[in-house]
């Protein structure tokens, strides 16, 4: 079975070699921990395999230009196995993801939604009556991908934001639609800052072998994200 090097080396070798096929993996992290780093470097190396990946951009925040950095001198071949795909609004995300299938033609192995969970929080924000049928259609289109991911052989990466979750002794950060999320992944990988913007913490939350948690210490640099050689 294919894998997707996330090019975290400890994180892929926990992993077996990266994100697996036929299963949906979540990225969740605060802004500014690498979570569309990480996500565009797993398009890199699937087009280095060869094969196509489907790159759903819901925050418009895909630059050509990380992605140039985290490709080098391969960029212009890369770039032609990666297909960009916009929509403007929830519903625009959502016919997009009921005609997946037909999008997903030969050579695809990769299908990345950067961030699943933005314009739901914009519709959520402009309708807040309609908070119950949202967390509904997004549970639909999740367990939708998860269909996809088995019949089409293909792994799904979801990239999400957080929201803080204040309990009586702590504060904590969880992906927004969190049970929805969690619930379809096979693999999850949460992003954590530290003192050191240039460092971040990557917790393996969950793995289809069901190991426990791990944790890796992770260097943004222009060149990408890797892990950190200190720790």
């Amino acid at each position: 079975m294919l894998k997707i090097p996330t090019d975290c080396r400890a994180i892929d070798k926990s992993l077996e070699g990266g994100l697996p096929q036929e299963s949906i993996s979540l990225i969740y992290g605060e802004a500014e921990t690498g979570k569309s780093t990480l996500a565009m470097q797993c398009a890199v190396n699937c087009a280095k395999q060869g094969y196509k990946t489907l790159f759903i951009d819901c925050d418009g925040t895909f630059s050509s230009r990380r992605l140039s950095q985290i490709a080098s001198e391969r960029f212009k071949e890369i770039a032609e196995q990666i297909i960009l795909m916009k929509p403007n609004d929830f519903h625009e995300q959502t016919l997009a993801i009921d005609h997946l299938t037909d999008y997903l033609t030969k050579n695809f192995e990769l299908l990345i939604i950067d961030t699943i969970t933005a314009l739901y929080r914009l519709k959520i924000a402009e309708t807040p009556k309609k908070t119950f049928e949202l967390n509904r259609e997004l549970n639909r289109q999740t367990a939708l991908l998860a269909q996809i991911a088995k019949t089409r052989k293909i792994a799904v990466l979801t990239i999400s934001q957080v929201r803080g979750v204040l309990n009586d002794s702590y504060s904590t950060v969880e992906p927004v639609a969190t049970r929805v999320l969690k619930f379809w992944a096979d693999t999850i990988i949460a992003l954590k800052p530290t003192e050191n913007p240039q460092i971040i913490r990557a917790i393996l939350e969950k793995t289809p072998k069901k190991l426990q948690p791990l944790t890796y210490y992770l260097k943004i640099g222009k060149n990408g994200i890797h892990e950190h050689a200190t720790h």
